[in-house]
């Protein structure tokens, strides 16, 4: 099974107390890149997340976000800073000390009680009771395994899609292969005829050298042969349906057939001393960029 490097997958686990959505997609990359969108309160996680990933995801860009809801009122807890109060006291005292001895009417002085006390920012504070982060972990691991498997079935569906057009575009291929095999000795045959033509023209009737002659038409089938070039095209082909078979995390390895194949017909072209065989090994090169577009999108 060959896996696409583009899909989406989602997931969530949703309780009466909280909801967590994981939401995963990822698209064509020449390596495995992350991208982790976490909320504050599961930050310690992404390292895990990144591990549990990377076990079924070879390749590809890869974007990850995941959302936490909570939908449990808020424990919170009351804190007395007794060290602030003390400073305020100290303070008021302070106050009361200097504007006493302005102030003769003891009708302004101000009494510094608890309650005023209390008052006083910072002095008593409301924070949320603390908890284990680490608890999460079951839910949030199960949540993204879940969106992963969604991504996975994506990739695979698509995955099979490119395998069969492959393989279409490689009997395609296949075909072509065997026009330019077909041609390619009867250039030779065309060429020696043209070749005895003119030199008859030249003669004016004179017996040929037909040493000489060979001797040319050798030459030429030498520098036109492809031979070469076919044989190794068709083991690039039976490769590469080889590797679609076998499946797995096969891109690169494909890539790097691929432009093999392309390096062939580079030299076809540029041997090829006949229309249409230049028009043959032109439509094989189209061929084999097309087989190559496709490839880009596998592991």
């Amino acid at each position: 099974m060959i896996n696409s490097m583009t899909g989406f997958g989602r997931y969530e686990t949703v309780t009466e107390h909280y909801k967590i959505a994981v939401e995963i997609k990822s698209v064509n990359h020449r390596y495995l890149d992350f991208s982790i969108k976490l909320p504050r309160k599961f930050n310690l996680f992404e390292a895990p997340i990144r591990n549990l990933i990377k076990e079924d995801i070879k390749r590809g860009k890869v974007d990850m976000f995941l959302t936490f809801e909570d939908y449990s009122e808020e424990k919170v807890t009351l804190k007395y800073n007794s060290g602030i109060a003390k400073e305020y006291l100290q303070i008021l005292n302070q106050m009361n000390e200097e504007l006493g001895k302005i102030v003769k009417d003891p009708s302004h002085w101000y009494d510094v009680t608890v309650s005023s006390l209390a008052r006083m920012p910072e002095v008593i504070t409301m924070e949320a009771e603390s908890e284990d982060e680490k608890q999460w972990w079951p839910v949030v691991e199960k949540t993204v395994r879940g969106a992963v498997e969604r991504l996975n079935q994506a990739r695979s569906s698509e995955g099979e899609r490119l395998k069969i057009d492959l393989l279409e575009k490689l009997d395609h291929m296949v075909e072509l292969i065997s026009l330019v095999e077909a041609r390619n000795p009867l250039i030779v045959q065309i060429y020696r005829q043209e070749l005895e033509e003119k030199v008859q023209e030249l003669l004016s009737g004179s017996t040929l050298d037909e040493n000489r002659i060979a001797a040319e038409v050798t030459f030429y089938a030498d520098k036109t042969c492809i031979d070469e070039e076919i044989v190794r095209l068709k083991s690039h082909v039976i490769h590469t349906k080889e590797e679609l078979e076998r499946g797995g995390s096969i891109g690169r390895k494909l890539d790097f057939i691929a432009q093999e194949m392309n390096r062939e017909a580079n030299t076809i072209l540029s041997k090829a001393n006949d229309l249409e065989l230049s028009d043959t090994g032109i439509d094989l090169k189209t061929e084999i960029e097309k087989i190559r577009e496709q490839i880009q999108n596998i592991e």
